[in-house]
């Protein structure tokens, strides 16, 4: 079993395979207190030790079946933590269950935990707490085996103040008044799919619901549930194509969570409640992150990569999937449209990081590396690339998605490597051997930099993009009079994307370019978080001064590291801005989400 290089824990002699949790959020003291109380399975005889992950977690007490139980703390790591070491009262043989029961609470700087004030919330009134537990953060809340090579069920108590509501990756079942104290509720949660433990997931606010679906809610502050459900109407559509694509849905309930703009991601796949990030509600890919999130209900919830290093596994096919939803909803040619800005995407990606960057690899290698750090658009376009590059070589997509589904149907509930991946390929395509074997598999695997070969894209809906971004990159000064607001007419907000995606791929524009391009094109006025982005940077590649507030504004007012990071390092290298853009960064490090604000310090050399 390939070992975990992230994780001190060793599922190889003890098993976790359920979770009862029971807590407290304490919003004063900003913290999580209670008990994780296991069910472990010992996988070898005579087992008398059993070591989890801890980060910033105090322990106060282990018990073992009710006895208690001795345990230390081992050596602390830089960023994977520190290993909690359980002597077991009495041994354990191969196959015996136990219940190990562990006080715990969290510390207010947990890296998987963002507490909010009143004030910092869209309705100002009541605090708001929310986790992200992806990659190795799940120790930062409670002890535990954080690994995704393993997969346990779970059952939780949470107590909150009562004007509160409390969700979790979890179904709903119900509540009850705290009979330790009248000011507080518990919410009642059990998950019955084994999941391991980053899918865990808590939030906690004034949230309001609206049914948009006969399996969906969507969940938010007040303030945004309305625009939230009619944004999100589609969610329905795209269940019932991703489960014709991949096979039954197992999960229940699919609920939306709209989080505070400082979350970091465009959305977080926890099972029974997607969470997503409030830039969508403007923004042209709202359906791109939903049919991401969707189906990752099959390839990363279901099927699940056993180490981060085969973090391609979750995502790659999960690309795929979300690009197959997009042509059923708007056509193979728009499917293929996004394919190819994958590609650029992934261009873009590799030119920041050095074509010689192990972390461009597809299957990487973690040992001393931190997961937060070497994450990447690389497994999602490298390995959709992949995928793609195989779907053209076997057949096509008709037959690509027997193989899919056949792969979801073999490898659901477990944890797999790429070698797993590989062989199965191999046994589902017997009869093409042939052509499995003249693909480069150790380049595309193992190699930095972009993959060895190109797949094929249909470049009808690039055409006009790469027209348009060639006049521009061609124009003399006096050319500049010929462009006109004309020119965007007969352009989706998908083209515009890609047209500024191009720019950004090539030389910074001169300074006049991208003026001349905001008295015809007006890009300031737009609010769409995807075009805004890309053309912000546009503006501080090309040295102009006027963008420097609006970019600060853009990597400040919301947190998804997608925007945050690149318009961070982009003003940074602005010579003119690169003090303005380290006090901004500073004065609002203590209101940023824990792991944003590391990276981004990284970057800007600000490291603690």
């Amino acid at each position: 079993a390939a070992a975990d290089v992230c994780s001190f824990a060793s599922p190889s002699s003890c098993l976790t395979r359920h979770l009862y949790l029971r807590c407290r959020v304490d919003f004063g003291a900003q913290a999580l207190r209670g008990t994780a109380a296991f069910t472990a399975r010992a996988e070898r005889e005579a087992l008398r030790c059993l070591v989890l992950d801890t980060k910033d977690v105090q322990v106060f007490k282990v018990t073992v079946n009710g006895q208690d139980a001795k345990f230390v703390f081992g050596e602390k790591h830089t960023f994977k933590g520190t290993p909690l070491e359980i002597t077991l009262p009495f041994d354990l043989r191969r196959g015996q269950e136990a219940i190990v029961e562990i006080s715990f609470e969290s510390s207010p700087k947990s890296s998987a935990l963002q507490w909010f004030t009143p004030e910092q919330t869209a309705g100002k009134k009541h605090p708001f707490l929310f986790s992200q537990c992806q990659a190795t953060h799940c120790r930062a809340i409670f002890p535990c085996q954080d690994t995704p090579a393993v997969k346990l069920t779970y059952y939780a108590e949470v107590s909150v103040p009562k004007e509160l509501v409390a969700l979790m990756s979890a179904n709903r079942d119900g509540e009850m008044p705290d009979p330790e104290d009248c000011s507080r509720k518990i919410y009642l949660f059990s998950q019955n799919v084994p999941i391991p433990c980053y899918l865990i997931a808590l939030v906690v606010g004034a949230l309001e619901s609206r049914k948009i679906g006969p399996r969906t809610l969507v969940w938010s502050e007040k303030e945004l549930v309305d625009k939230s459900a009619y944004e999100f109407a589609e969610t329905e559509a795209m269940l019932k194509i991703a489960e014709d694509l991949s096979g039954p849905y197992v999960w229940g309930q699919y609920d939306l969570l709209v989080l505070p703009p400082s979350f970091p991601y465009g959305g977080m796949e926890n099972p029974c409640l997607t969470f997503v990030t409030p830039t969508l509600l403007v923004s042209v890919t709202l359906i791109k992150v939903i049919a991401h999130e969707i189906s990752h209900s099959w390839t990363g919830n279901l099927v699940t990569n056993k180490t981060w290093e085969h973090f391609w596994l979750n995502e790659g096919h999960t690309v795929y999937l979300e690009r197959r939803i997009s042509g059923r909803l708007f056509g193979e040619p728009f499917r293929h449209f996004k394919a190819l800005g994958g590609w650029r995407e992934l261009q873009n990606t590799i030119n920041t990081l050095g074509d010689k960057n192990p972390v461009t690899n597809l299957v990487l290698d973690l040992s001393e590396v931190d997961p937060d750090v070497a994450y990447s658009s690389v497994p999602y376009e490298k390995g959709f690339a992949l995928l793609f590059y195989l779907e053209q070589l076997l057949g096509g997509p008709d037959v690509f998605i027997g193989f899919l589904k056949a792969y979801i149907q073999q490898f659901a509930y477990k944890s797999i490597v790429t070698e797993d991946w590989k062989k199965f390929l191999y046994f589902y395509f017997k009869d093409k051997v042939d052509i499995l074997d003249k693909v480069d598999w150790n380049s595309w695997f193992h190699a930095p930099g972009m993959p060895p070969v190109k797949p094929t894209y249909d470049a009808t809906l690039e055409n006009a993009c790469i027209a348009l971004s060639q006049r521009w990159i061609k124009a003399k000064e006096s050319d500049l009079g010929s462009f006109s607001s004309a020119d965007l007419e007969e352009m989706s907000s998908h083209q515009l994307i890609e047209f500024l995606a191009l720019l950004l791929l090539e030389a910074p524009l001169p300074v006049s370019h991208v003026k001349r391009m905001q008295e015809v094109y007006d890009f300031n006025a737009i609010n769409n978080s995807e075009i805004r982005f890309r053309w912000l940077r546009l503006c501080i590649k090309s040295r102009w001064e006027d963008a420097i507030p609006l970019a600060l504004k853009m990597a400040t007012e919301q947190g998804r590291m997608k925007f945050t990071r690149p318009l961070f390092r982009d003003l940074y290298n602005f010579d003119k801005c690169r003090d303005l853009t380290v006090k901004t960064f500073l004065e609002h490090r203590a209101s940023m989400h824990p792991v944003t604000s590391m990276l981004v310090g990284k970057d800007l050399k600000q490291d603690q």
